[in-house]
C-alpha cells in the first residue's frame, strides 16, 4: 500500500483573459430576458422592440426610440426568443414561427422568426407595471383631465357598466386598472384576460387567464370559458380584459342579470366606432343585430374613450354614453364630456343616471388645458 502524499496533477494552462464586457455578457445571456432586461426593468419603458439585431423602445412620450449598439446577430436573437418562449411553455421554431406569451415576470412577448419575419427574427415585448397608477398619477402625467377624473370615480362610485376603448397602446389596461383600484374594498373583483396584464391595487382580486392548446390541439381554455365560470364566482364586478370575439355575448349576458360595474376594454378608433364594433364581435357569437343592440342597450351604459396624441401622450379623449335607438336596432352614442370642452349634450343624461344610484354628480370645470411640465391650467 502506498503512503504519502497524492501525486501531484499538472497545472492546467492558464485561461486567456477574458475581455472586460465578457463576463457580463455571459451574465446577460443567461438572465431571464438577456440584455433586454435594463430596458424592461426601466419604470419608464413601455415597449422594447427587437427588428433582427435593431432595439426600439417606448417610454410614453416622444414616440419610439432607437437604443444605440445592437443586441446580437439573427441567431443571438433566436436563441433568445425561443429560450423565452420555452421558459413560457411554448413552442418556437421552424414548424411554428410566431408565438405570443407572458413570460413568468409578467411581461407580454411576441416573436416571429425568418423566413416569416424577412430581416427578423422580430420580437415585441409589452411591460407591465406591477402596482397599479392612482388616478393622482393619471391627473399629473396629463392622462386624466380633472374634471374628468371626478366623472369616473363617480361613475365607479354608482356601479355604472363601463367600456374603455381605444386603439392600440392608448392606455385603455392602465386606465382600466386605475379605475377597478377605486372600487371599494368590500367588493370581489373577478377579472378574466387572455393575458394578465390588469393588477389593481384592491384586497379582493380573483384572476383568470385563458390558455392555448397542445401541441395535440387539445386544453383549450377560452375566454367565453372562462366568463361562464366567473359568473360561478361570486363576483360583485365582473371584467374582461380586452374584449375581442365571440366573448362579448356572454359578458352582455352577464350585465343583464344584475352583474353591476363591470368593465372590459375594447378596440375601437373612436367613441362612434363602438357600436359596429361591438355588432362585428355579435357575429362572432351568433347573435342577431337586433338581438345584440337590445343587450348593450340595458348592459352598458358608459364608454370610456382613449388616444394617444402626435407627441406619444395617452389621452382620455371623451366620456360618452350608450343609448338604445327609438327603433331597438341601433345605440346611440352621445358625448357627456370631451377633453379640452368639458360637459357635453349627454352631460345632463349622466348626471340624471348617477343620482338615479345615490350617487352626488360632480361639478367639473367647464375646461381644463394640460402643458407639458406645467401640468394642468
Amino acid at each position: 500500500m502506498r503512503t504519502g502524499a497524492p501525486p501531484r496533477l499538472a497545472t492546467p494552462p492558464a485561461l486567456a483573459p477574458a475581455p472586460p464586457a465578457e463576463p457580463k455578457r455571459v451574465v446577460d445571456e443567461m438572465a431571464a430576458t438577456g440584455p433586454l432586461a435594463p430596458l424592461l426593468a426601466d419604470p419608464a419603458v413601455t415597449d422594447v422592440l427587437v427588428n433582427g439585431g435593431e432595439v426600439w423602445v417606448d417610454r410614453g412620450t416622444g414616440g419610439l426610440r432607437r437604443v444605440a449598439g445592437r443586441l446580437g446577430d439573427e441567431l443571438f436573437v433566436r436563441k433568445l426568443a425561443q429560450r423565452l418562449a420555452s421558459d413560457a411553455g411554448r413552442r418556437l421554431d421552424d414548424a411554428s414561427p410566431f408565438v405570443d406569451v407572458r413570460l413568468p415576470d409578467g411581461t407580454r412577448m411576441h416573436a416571429v422568426l425568418p423566413p416569416v419575419a424577412l430581416r427578423g427574427p422580430y420580437l415585441s415585448l409589452r411591460t407591465f407595471r406591477r402596482q397599479a397608477f392612482t388616478i393622482e398619477e393619471l391627473i399629473k402625467c396629463g392622462t386624466l383631465d380633472p374634471g374628468a377624473a371626478n366623472l369616473l370615480r363617480s361613475v365607479v362610485q354608482a356601479r355604472l357598466p363601463y367600456l374603455v376603448t381605444g386603439g392600440t397602446g392608448s392606455g385603455k389596461t392602465t386606465v382600466l386598472a386605475t379605475l377597478l383600484s377605486a372600487v371599494p374594498n368590500h367588493e370581489r373583483l373577478v377579472i378574466v384576460e387572455d393575458a394578465a396584464e390588469l393588477r389593481p391595487t384592491h384586497p379582493h382580486v380573483v384572476a383568470l387567464q385563458t390558455r392555448v392548446a397542445n401541441v395535440e390541439g387539445a386544453g383549450e381554455v377560452s375566454l367565453r370559458d372562462l366568463v361562464r365560470q366567473a359568473l360561478r364566482m361570486r363576483p360583485d364586478r365582473l371584467v374582461v380584459g380586452e374584449c375581442r370575439g365571440a366573448e362579448i355575448v356572454d359578458l352582455l349576458g352577464a350585465l343583464n342579470t344584475g352583474h353591476e360595474g363591470g368593465a372590459a376594454t375594447l378596440h375601437a378608433n373612436s367613441p362612434a366606432d363602438v357600436p359596429p364594433r361591438l355588432e362585428a364581435l355579435g357575429l362572432l357569437g351568433r347573435i342577431p343585430r337586433a338581438a345584440l343592440h337590445a343587450m348593450v342597450g340595458s348592459a352598458l351604459r358608459v364608454v370610456v374613450h382613449l388616444r394617444r396624441d402626435p407627441t406619444g401622450l395617452r389621452e382620455l379623449t371623451e366620456i360618452c354614453l350608450l343609448a338604445p335607438h327609438a327603433d331597438r336596432q341601433n345605440t346611440v352614442v352621445a358625448t357627456a364630456w370631451r377633453r379640452g370642452t368639458g360637459p357635453g349634450p349627454a352631460a345632463t343624461d349622466l348626471d340624471d343616471l348617477l343620482v338615479g344610484r345615490g350617487v352626488d354628480p360632480p361639478r367639473p370645470r367647464a375646461q381644463w388645458r394640460y402643458t407639458q411640465g406645467k401640468g394642468w391650467s
